[in-house]
């Protein structure tokens, strides 16, 4: 039989004790203490997500006020934390926190990561129908978990690209925002990026049709001959997974 634990945007299950519930009033798990655990398992998380993508950013954990009044068992083991959503730890992530041991329970914490990356941003209102040039953007940090979109992180991304509608000072470009010029032709020579986590590989090849930035193309390994799918990461460089 299960109970349910509603107050501060927090859901409890199994195992949470009624305030007259006086059997071990002493041995409770406390608010703080899971705090910290949602907090050292979100940075964990979020270091490994940087590292496995080969990526640089800085980031920020905030996780929610619980309730003081909440009443957990003390848990005779390790207490253990999983990303309950969503799959990436990016934006408002909710953590599952769960006790194994002879009072199991389990706990939702909520949590905000904001993650933050130089991105091209617009350097003076731009014009429907223009053609971006080196001074029309620079780079800014921003916070990506707010991005929907493809954002750029170089600016030479943009450079060339025609604007599809008007974009103000200071707003962030995306793919959304640029007719896209083939990133690569058929017949180029290509570096092709093979990844698994925190591996990579770089091998020749050539295009077997063109693409903008972001699309999938049929690409031939000059080493071993056979043709993939791989996405455009860059102008002459696509990825595949391994």
């Amino acid at each position: 039989m299960h109970s349910v634990y509603r107050g501060l945007g927090i859901v409890t299950a199994a195992g949470l004790l009624g305030a007259g519930t006086q059997a071990h009033a002493d041995a409770f798990t406390s608010p703080d203490q899971l705090i910290g655990v949602t907090q050292g398992f979100l940075e964990f998380a979020v270091e490994d997500y940087l590292a496995t993508r080969q990526t640089e950013g800085r980031y920020e954990i905030q996780v929610n006020t619980l309730d003081p009044r909440l009443r957990l068992a003390h848990c005779d083991k390790e207490l253990t934390a999983s990303l309950e959503s969503p799959a990436q730890p990016m934006g408002r992530v909710t953590v599952r926190i769960r006790c194994d041991g002879l009072s199991p329970w389990t706990i939702f914490v909520p949590a905000q990561v904001k993650l933050f990356r130089e991105v091209v941003t617009v350097a003076h209102p731009l014009k429907r129908g223009m053609l971006i040039d080196y001074a029309d953007v620079t780079l800014r940090e921003r916070d990506i978990s707010q991005i929907n979109q493809g954002y750029l992180t170089a600016v030479e991304l943009a450079v060339g690209q025609k604007l599809l509608r008007p974009m103000v000072t200071d707003q962030v470009l995306t793919l959304t925002h640029l007719e896209q010029a083939a990133a690569v032709r058929k017949g180029d020579q290509v570096v092709i990026n093979a990844r698994s986590g925190t591996l990579s590989v770089k091998m020749p090849g050539e295009a077997l049709s063109d693409g903008g930035l972001s699309e999938q193309i049929r690409v031939r390994n000059l080493n071993s001959k056979r043709v993939i799918r791989a996405r455009i990461i860059a102008p002459g460089q696509v990825e595949v997974a391994l």
